[in-house]
């Protein structure tokens, strides 16, 4: 008895590792929608609180410095005072625009892999295009929301276009070497093979008859 629970206990390990090998084939970078969304979204919170954190800092310290100009301290105590206050207000201003920062990039990246993945669903394939839309959909929403100009909207547009185009171009690449060919890539191969075919019997598929 004890062997056959074994056994089968061994069968679905096997089973489940097979599923997880599949699922990972048929994912972008070989990570599910599950760890791929929460992976992304961690990364480019840690980035825009980095970019925060600098631009933040720097801004607090020119406004304290164009606050305070007009009575700078004349004693040492005082310019020590003076520069606790100030890299007080820089640390504070830095972790202000870093949390701020940091959220506005984490859910723009939220938004971009969630109508990815829809769309993979939506269209039952996984290739660039999607890439391109969802990058093009997010640069679109930011544009709205702060208001651009057309030509600033524009500019926005042509960018998130070329980042959506070649990340999605580097996912596909990514996904046929692992096995996971987009469908367009099969259309070209396809394409290839019955025009080697033809060349090599000599005969042409247009003017061929039965």
């Amino acid at each position: 008895m004890g062997d056959i629970e074994e056994l089968e206990e061994q069968r679905l390990q096997q089973l489940y590792e097979k599923e997880r090998a599949e699922a990972r084939k048929d994912s972008r970078l070989s990570l599910p929608f599950a760890v791929r969304l929460p992976t992304a979204m961690a990364v480019s919170f840690a980035a825009g609180v980095g970019l925060g954190l600098s631009h933040g800092s720097q801004a607090a310290g020119l406004r304290f410095r164009a606050e305070h100009a007009h009575k700078l301290p004349t004693t040492q105590q005082g310019w020590f005072l003076y520069h606790k206050s100030k890299n007080y207000h820089m640390f504070l201003g830095g972790i202000k625009d870093g949390l701020k920062m940091g959220t506005k990039v984490s859910m723009g990246t939220a938004a971009f892999f969630s109508i990815e993945d829809l769309l993979d669903r939506y269209r039952g394939t996984k290739d660039f295009l999607n890439t391109v839309v969802a990058s093009l959909s997010v640069t679109g929403g930011f544009s709205l929301w702060n208001q651009f100009s057309l030509t600033a909207a524009a500019r926005t547009a042509r960018t998130g276009l070329v980042i959506g185009l070649a990340y999605g171009l580097v996912q596909d690449a990514l996904g046929a070497a692992r096995g996971r060919r987009p469908e367009y890539a099969n259309l070209i191969f396809r394409k290839s093979d019955v025009t080697n075919g033809n060349a090599v019997t000599g005969s042409d598929p247009v003017t061929t008859r039965v």
